[in-house]
Order: C-alpha cells, then structure tokens, then sequence
C-alpha cells in the first residue's frame, strides 16, 4: 500500500465520498442529505486519510477546542481497514494541541471499543448522569429545509 498522508480542515476534504459512505454504509447516518453532510463539516475539526490522493478514511470532532469534543463519523473505506489507518487519524487527532487540554472527549460505537481503548476512552464513570435526546432520522423529517438552505 502506498503512502497514508494525513490531512485536515474541511477545505482538504471529499465531501463527496464522505457523503457516499455516511449515506450508503455506514449504520448511523444511512439516508442522510448530502447538505447536511457538508453543514457538519463547515462546524467540525475534520481529518482525512489520503493515499494516492483518494480520501480513504475520515473522521470529525464536532468541539470547542477548550473544554469539550465529540469524535464523530469516524471511518475507513472497507478496502483500507485493517491498516492502521483509523489509529494514524485518532493519534493526529490526540496530538493537536486543542486536544491535549479538552476536559472531555466522548463518542458512540458500537463496534469499535478496541480502537477507542488505545485512546485511553473508557466506559461512562457515571452512566446515570448522561442523558441523551435521540432523533436518529431527523435527517429525513428535514431533508428538504436542509436541500434549500444549502442552495442559499
């Protein structure tokens, strides 16, 4: 395999292929408008792992860059797993010195506990104390609002 080179800030981004793997493959964003793929970018640290120049991987850390980061959307192309890739983003990530002074970073998976681990992420101290309110096809109930305030 070629060259991983890493990259961030939306400008370096193919919010197309982003687009593509949120809405056809992953199991948390399926359906999802590609306007409100590109509002997320423009508000999130985004970081993306190249080869070849083809985006591979992606990930986005929707923070404050003081006290706070949520580590979203994070994932490789099938053909590209299995290399290091999500380990090389999550550790350009942990570097930045924003990162280093967030007081909490969070995140949601359901099949990649291992990975996250590395990263020193651990089950939730106080469980009881968070609380969530979940819309998870908001996405479809807005599609249209979302498609014309991209085309504003």
């Amino acid at each position: 395999m070629s060259e991983v080179i890493i990259k961030t800030g939306k400008e370096n981004m193919d919010v197309k292929t982003i687009h593509r793997y949120l809405s056809e493959d992953s199991y948390w964003a399926r359906g999802i408008p590609y306007a409100m793929v590109d509002h997320s970018l423009t508000h999130s640290f985004c970081i993306g792992a190249f080869v070849n120049g083809q985006q591979v991987g992606f990930g986005r850390v929707i923070t404050d860059y003081y006290t706070f980061g949520w580590f979203a959307d994070i994932f490789v192309l099938p053909a590209f797993q299995g290399k290091g890739i999500a380990r090389k983003m999550l550790s350009n990530i942990m570097m930045q010195p924003w990162s280093k002074r967030l007081r909490r970073m969070m995140l949601n998976t359901s099949d990649a506990h291992g990975l996250y681990r590395q990263f020193q992420f651990k089950d939730l101290a106080t469980p009881s104390n968070i609380l969530e309110l979940y819309n998870p096809n908001i996405h479809l109930l807005y599609k249209e609002e979302i498609d014309s305030s991209k085309a504003s």
